[in-house]
């Protein structure tokens, strides 16, 4: 069983990955793996001297295309059970952002993702990760709804 926090504060270098919540003229931006048949959001782990936004960047652009956006960190999270890649029983702190995208170019080949997907609607989505990525979207909302921005919300 996973334990998923919120977590106000972190050390950078204990940010082991970037998770994106992406939209694109209004509508929820998805990645299709090579090897599932499941959706979940852009992001991944952090490679040795990047800092978490760079992360971030890098992700995003790897499994979406994405090469115009702008990029705001929600939070710091913490996931018991769960490392992004395998069950433990370490505690992993990961960095929720959103992007707003403007513009894509082709996903950059020989990476893991086949092709993204819009939705208007993320209620029926076979998620790769469904209690990781419910519990985002809850942190993800939470933000948002103390900012006033009801358009990100579903």
């Amino acid at each position: 069983m996973l334990k998923f926090n919120f977590v106000k504060s972190v050390c950078d270098q204990q940010l082991k990955f970037a998770v994106i919540i992406a939209r694109y003229k209004g509508k929820w931006v998805l990645c299709k793996h090579r090897e599932r048949d499941t959706l979940e959001f852009p992001g991944g782990h952090r490679e040795e001297n990047e800092t978490i936004e760079d992360t971030a960047r890098r992700e995003l652009y790897e499994e979406s295309g994405a090469i115009k956006y702008i990029l705001h960190e929600v939070g710091a999270y913490s996931i018991v059970g769960f490392d992004g890649v395998v069950n433990n029983k370490k505690e992993n702190f990961g960095m929720l952002f959103t992007a707003e995208i403007k513009e894509f170019d082709r996903i950059p080949e020989g990476f893991e993702i086949e092709r993204i997907e819009f939705y208007d609607d993320l209620t029926k989505i076979d998620w790769t990760y469904p209690e990781i990525q419910r519990k985002l979207l809850d942190i993800y909302r939470l933000q948002n709804a103390r900012k006033g921005e009801s358009q990100w919300l579903m």
